[in-house]
């Protein structure tokens, strides 16, 4: 955190939303040498000036340590979330960046979602109203890629990859890329599910079934969109400079291409919220916390692209 306040300025304002006598002692245990002030979310952005400003969850004590995850501090977690996007509903804040958080520890402790996304989504209609569905997109300057199925096994991607799942999905991705980051008339290219993009049915009937036909509903409804394309043939240089986001059925067809080009500065960004989202694209590396080896880029990252598309 104190390479994130000396050397990067171009950041916007941000506070943390934690318990400062918990990230004093962190502060203290890793040798950081960085000026702490507790403050509420409405004043932070006059302490970022001269401290990073922490506001106080206010519920509950944090037991755990860098590295060592303790579920006593779940609801700390699970508080913190709540707060921020309390903050940005309220017009206290602009976005919401999230942690990695360890969604075993949330569990022992009662978490009924799958993740933060899902988790999002209900807070969203707590505070906003409305039902939202959230979309996950993995965004660097050199690829954006959205998986259309996301956190279930490789032997259900098939039977839940439907033709209103993928329009659905088009559709917000459309939206959002042209009222969050200006684009205009995104381009959207779809990967598919099959080697070969199924070589027409030989290889699989996916592409012909649900993909083209969704494609051509989006068509239909004003999105720019193209494919089903081979997915091993997409993420060339010459290849990704024909779209704007990549779709790709799959989690790992998503995911595999932008941590190998962008692994260090990758942004998760939620979409179809009616708020700015976004996070580090890694988990938690505890087996690294607090050793000082631990990369901040793809956090900073993170923080630069919610205050710009904020």
């Amino acid at each position: 955190m104190a390479y994130v306040l000396r050397e990067s300025r171009d950041l916007p304002p941000f506070f943390l939303l934690s318990h400062p006598a918990f990230i004093a002692r962190v502060a203290a245990t890793l040798a950081l040498e960085i000026q702490i002030e507790s403050t509420t979310a409405a004043q932070a952005r006059d302490v970022f000036s001269r401290a990073l400003p922490v506001v106080d969850t206010g519920r509950h004590v944090v037991a755990g340590a860098p590295g060592r995850p303790d579920s006593q501090d779940a609801q700390s977690t699970i508080s913190s979330i709540e707060k921020a996007v309390e903050c940005v509903a309220k017009g206290e804040a602009r976005a919401v960046v999230t942690n990695p958080i360890a969604k075993s520890v949330l569990y022992e402790a009662g978490f009924k979602h799958p993740g933060h996304t899902e988790f999002l989504a209900e807070l969203a209609h707590r505070h906003y109203g409305g039902d939202y569905r959230a979309v996950m997109m993995l965004w660097s300057d050199e690829l954006a890629v959205v998986p259309i199925t996301i956190h279930i096994p490789l032997a259900d991607a098939s039977k839940n990859l439907t033709r209103e799942l993928i329009v659905e999905t088009g559709e917000i991705v459309a939206h959002d890329l042209r009222a969050r980051f200006h684009i205009s008339k995104p381009r959207l290219a779809f990967a598919g599910f099959n080697p070969h993009a199924g070589e027409e049915g030989a290889l699989g009937r996916e592409e012909i079934d649900v993909i083209a036909p969704a494609i051509a509903e989006l068509r239909a409804r004003g999105v720019n969109a193209s494919g089903p394309f081979p997915a091993d043939t997409m993420f060339h240089e010459s290849a990704r400079a024909k779209y704007d986001v990549a779709l790709c059925p799959t989690h790992d067809q998503a995911l595999i291409p932008i941590k190998t080009l962008a692994f260090e500065r990758g942004v998760n960004v939620t979409l179809g919220l009616p708020f700015v989202r976004t996070s580090p694209d890694h988990g938690t590396a505890f087996d690294i916390a607090g050793k000082g080896i631990a990369d901040p880029t793809s956090l900073i990252e993170a923080i630069k692209l919610a205050g710009r598309i904020s």
